[in-house]
């Protein structure tokens, strides 16, 4: 069943559920046309198959407590193997480095981090640059506003032009 591909119901249901997660499951049926038992069977097949990967809550970080949000560009002296898998593994331990993604471009990783102010970013970045995983440098920005945060993706492809 993992090769078969998506049908318009499996990318309503995917589509509903990117915009809200707590969707019942009987609202969730009516929406995309199916039977709540046919429906949660899809749902469930959806995972299984790996294509919802968890549902989470969105929390205002900052309405909780003080954070200071970081967005920063990793560069690495060489490309070698295992210091990518070593700068990974420390990353992972890290419960402040909230995402992390490796890049192609000047740098090599771009990671939000939250942090409660300046001077703990400062003693990461101190960390990662001082650690023995290759890191040549490390660029900094400090998010200010969200302007667009990720809400969900189109799932259909675009037509293409001729």
């Amino acid at each position: 069943m993992a090769s078969r591909k998506l049908d318009r119901i499996d990318l309503k249901i995917l589509n509903v559920l990117q915009q809200d997660a707590r969707i019942t499951n009987h609202a969730l049926a009516g929406r995309v046309a199916l039977s709540p038992s046919a429906c949660l069977s899809r749902v469930r097949a959806l995972e299984t198959r790996g294509l919802i990967s968890g549902y989470r809550a969105h929390v205002a970080v900052d309405r909780i407590r003080s954070a200071t949000i970081v967005i920063a560009q990793v560069a690495f002296k060489r490309h070698v193997l295992h210091e990518f898998d070593d700068f990974d593994a420390r990353i992972m331990q890290m419960p402040e480095v909230v995402e992390a993604f490796r890049i192609s471009g000047d740098y090599d990783y771009m990671m939000r981090v939250i942090v409660n102010d300046v001077h703990e970013w400062k003693d990461i970045a101190r960390a990662l640059l001082g650690g023995n995983y290759g890191v040549e440098k490390i660029v900094s920005q400090f998010l200010m506003d969200a302007v667009k945060p990720f809400s969900g993706y189109p799932l259909a492809a675009k037509p293409t032009q001729a």
